[in-house]
């Protein structure tokens, strides 16, 4: 079985943005679930997404491709994927990446809807 029960997703929505929490693993095994969670709202037109890593304890190389899988899509539409409240060591990992470059990594939910609102996103709808 491994890390799969130690794995969660949690949605909550703010106004048009879209909250997802994480917890425990994010890994192979439960990359695909993260995937089919970000694919179903992007589908459904909701482009501005903020990731919640407080409670994640760990993140391999499957877990950040789906963030790469994603993001021009995303951006194309004119929205965004932030992500916030890191632990250092699954920080480090995106460091080691070079993800701070690419993407928006803030202290917590708070900073990164400020930061929707700051870049208001043109065309909606």
């Amino acid at each position: 079985m491994g890390n799969d029960l130690k794995f969660a997703i949690e949605c909550r929505t703010k106004g048009d943005i879209n909250c997802i929490e994480l917890s425990g693993y994010l890994d192979a095994h439960t990359a695909p679930q993260l995937e089919d969670e970000i694919h179903d709202l992007v589908k459904s037109g909701k482009n501005k997404i903020i990731v919640n890593f407080n409670n994640l304890d760990y993140i391999s190389s499957a877990g950040l491709g789906v963030f790469m899988a994603f993001i021009e899509d995303v951006r194309f539409s004119g929205g965004d994927i932030k992500l916030s409240s890191m632990r250092p060591k699954v920080f480090s990992v995106f460091d080691l990446l070079g993800f701070p470059v690419l993407f928006d990594i803030v202290q917590n939910d708070e900073a990164a809807i400020e930061k929707f609102n700051l870049n208001p996103i043109n065309g909606n709808e």
